[in-house]
C-alpha cells in the first residue's frame, strides 16, 4: 500500500499590530516618579508583544531634558507637553490634553501609576473617554488575539481576578513596586514631540501653597519593622520603633491595628494598603493573612517573630524566630547597639 503525505495547513490568528502602549510618565516638581519607569519596563514587553511602538506623555514645566530619560528607559516616542499651566499639577488640565493625545493617537493599552496623582487622573479620563478602568493592578499580561489582561487582587486579596475591558484604549492603574523596570541606555534613539498645550484658565481649584507630608515613606524604606495581632495595646508600638530606629528603619503594620486605629494608615502593609519590597522586613506578631502577605512577599529578606509555630507567616520568612515578640524585640536591640558601640570604638 503506497504512503501518503499529508500536509495540514493551520491558521494562525495574528495579533493585531494597530495604535501603541501609552504610558503617564508621572513628575512632580521635576522630578520623575519612579511608577514610571516600571511601566515602561512592563509596557515595552506588552509592545513587543503587540508588535506596536511605546510611547509616553509627559506633562509639567522645563521638563524636556527629562523626556530624553524616558527614551532611555524604553518608550520610543514621548508627547511632550511643556507649559507654566502644567507646572503644578491640576486634574482638569491634565485630563483635558492627555484625553485629546488619546483621541488623537488611539492606543490599545493605557497605564497609569497607581499613585495619589494616577488615582486622581485616571478615573476622569476613563470618564472623559467612555472607556473602563482597572484599578490597582498588580499585573498584566495578553491573550492570544492580543487583549490586555488586567489582574488585580479582589475580595480583600483572597482571589486574583482578571479582567478584559472590551471599549478601548483599555486602562489601567499600576501599583508602584511590583513590576521591573528597565534598565537606563544612554543614548538610546527616539523621538521627542512637543504637543501644543491647551491652557485652561479656570478649573475652579487654586493651589494655596504645599506643605510637606509627615507621612511615612514605606514604599521606598530598606527596613521596616511591622506589628499585628501580637501587639497587646497601641502603646506597645514603641517596641518596634526602637528596633526600626535602631536599624534605620520605619514602622509598619497589618490592617487589623489600623482599623482598630492604633496606628495610622499610612503605616499599613498589605492589599488595602502599601505594596513593599525593603530589603529586611520584620514581621512582628503578624500570622500571616494572604492580604498582607500580598503587600510584603517580595521583599529581599523576612524575618517573622511569632509565638505560633503554625503561622503562615513561617511559610514566606527567611528567617523565623518561635516565641514572645515582648521578650525578643528588647534583645534584639540591646545585640544591636552592642554591636554598633563596639564599631564606634574600633
Amino acid at each position: 500500500m503506497p504512503a501518503y503525505w499529508l500536509n495540514l495547513c493551520f491558521k494562525v490568528k495574528q495579533v493585531k499590530k494597530t495604535g501603541e502602549v501609552l504610558v503617564f510618565a508621572e513628575q512632580e516638581d521635576g522630578e520623575v516618579h519612579p511608577v514610571t519607569y516600571e511601566l515602561l519596563g512592563k509596557g515595552s514587553e506588552l509592545a513587543a508583544k503587540l508588535g506596536v511602538e511605546l510611547t509616553s506623555v509627559f506633562l509639567g514645566c522645563g521638563i524636556s531634558e527629562k523626556a530624553v530619560e524616558l527614551i532611555q528607559y524604553g518608550a520610543d516616542k514621548v508627547y511632550l507637553y511643556d507649559s507654566p499651566s502644567l507646572e503644578t499639577f491640576d486634574a482638569t488640565r491634565y485630563t483635558t490634553n492627555i484625553v485629546e493625545l488619546v483621541k488623537e493617537t488611539k492606543p490599545e493599552i493605557f497605564l497609569i501609576g497607581a499613585t495619589r496623582i494616577g488615582r486622581s487622573l485616571a478615573p476622569r479620563i476613563a470618564a472623559a473617554l467612555r472607556t473602563g478602568l482597572t484599578a490597582d493592578c498588580v499585573d498584566l499580561n495578553l491573550d492570544k488575539d492580543g487583549n490586555l489582561i488586567q489582574i488585580r487582587p479582589a475580595f480583600s486579596g483572597n482571589i486574583m481576578a482578571q479582567v478584559k475591558t472590551k471599549t478601548r484604549p483599555q486602562m489601567a492603574t499600576v501599583r508602584y513596586k511590583v513590576m521591573k523596570a528597565n534598565k537606563k541606555v544612554p543614548g538610546r534613539k527616539g523621538t521627542v514631540i512637543k504637543k501644543k498645550v491647551k491652557v485652561v484658565k479656570d478649573t475652579g481649584t487654586k493651589i494655596l501653597g504645599k506643605i510637606k507630608s509627615d507621612e511615612v515613606n514605606l514604599a521606598e524604606a530598606e527596613v521596616i519593622v511591622s506589628g499585628g495581632r501580637g501587639l497587646k495595646k497601641p502603646e506597645d508600638f514603641a517596641l518596634l520603633k526602637e528596633l526600626a530606629a535602631a536599624l534605620g528603619g520605619v514602622v509598619g503594620s497589618s490592617r487589623p491595628l489600623v482599623d482598630a486605629g492604633w496606628i495610622g494608615k499610612e503605616h499599613q502593609v498589605g492589599f488595602s494598603g502599601h505594596t513593599v519590597k525593603p530589603r529586611v522586613y520584620i514581621a512582628c506578631g503578624i500570622s500571616g493573612a494572604p492580604q498582607h502577605l500580598f503587600g510584603m512577599r517580595d521583599s529581599d529578606v523576612i524575618i517573622a517573630i511569632n509565638k505560633d509555630p503554625s503561622a503562615p507567616i513561617f511559610n514566606v520568612a527567611d528567617y523565623a524566630v518561635i516565641g514572645d515578640l515582648y521578650e525578643i524585640l528588647p534583645l534584639m536591640v540591646k545585640q544591636i547597639q552592642k554591636i554598633r558601640s563596639r564599631r564606634k570604638t574600633r
